[in-house]
């Protein structure tokens, strides 16, 4: 399963918050077997959202959303998202249900739009929070809050499978540069994919869909370079 990331908010993109929603999905995606494909920010404008949307939600098998749900001036996403899809933003009525009933809400007391999703929508119920996400044919829409991002995801968790994949990773004390013939044959080697990352060390990735044949081009690259515990 290939999926791309949107993550939408000015805030994000004038680097004043932190992107972490992107970098927790990536990580839970990838340990189901997922292959992120892509992940990309957005300012809150309908065009763009619904731009990059439709796009995405064209080239692979899912797209998730995070950011600029709710009814203020600046939450445009869910427009922005039923634009995509040619769709308009209306009631949803389990929505309302939800907040009315578990979430404990009164009507008068929800703020104009609060329960508006694009027609034909599956509502994603907030637990901790107010503002409802939704899933519409392969496009997850979540919160932007990351305590509710994150529980909202893991309501449809299950629904992203791939096939696992598993990883080691070697410390070499060693240039980067003084790598590459060994780091080449591995590849020839072994059917892993393999990213080297250098620092004070050079950490090096061996990935692949097979435990052993992952175990094994490791231990086969340690036994060729000099590794650190580090």
């Amino acid at each position: 399963m290939d999926v791309a990331v949107v993550t939408v908010g000015d805030e994000l993109l004038a680097g004043r918050t932190t992107n972490t929603n992107a970098t927790w999905l990536c990580e839970r995606l990838t340990d189901r077997g997922v292959a992120v494909e892509r992940v990309t920010t957005v300012p809150d404008r309908v065009r763009d959202i619904a731009r990059v949307v439709n796009e995405y939600r064209a080239e692979y098998d899912a797209v998730v959303v995070t950011g600029g749900l709710g009814p203020t001036h600046d939450d445009v996403t869910m427009e922005g998202v039923a634009a995509a899809l040619g769709r308009e933003l209306e009631e949803h009525d389990d929505a309302l249900e939800w907040l009315t009933g578990v979430g404990g809400y009164e009507r008068d007391d929800l703020t104009d739009g609060t329960e508006e999703l694009p027609a034909g929508a599956r509502a994603l119920h907030n637990e901790v929070g107010v503002a409802p996400g939704a899933v519409l044919e392969s496009v997850y829409v979540l919160p932007g809050v990351p305590e509710e991002m994150r529980a909202m995801f893991e309501t449809v968790e299950a629904e992203f499978t791939g096939e696992p994949r598993h990883r080691e990773v070697v410390v070499a004390d060693e240039p980067e540069s003084a790598l590459l013939e060994r780091v080449q044959t591995l590849r020839e080697a072994f059917d892993v994919t393999v990213g080297s990352y250098p620092g004070d060390s050079v950490r090096i990735s061996i990935e692949g869909t097979d435990e052993t044949t992952v175990e094994s081009a490791a231990a086969w690259l340690r036994e060729r370079v000099e590794t650190s515990d580090a």
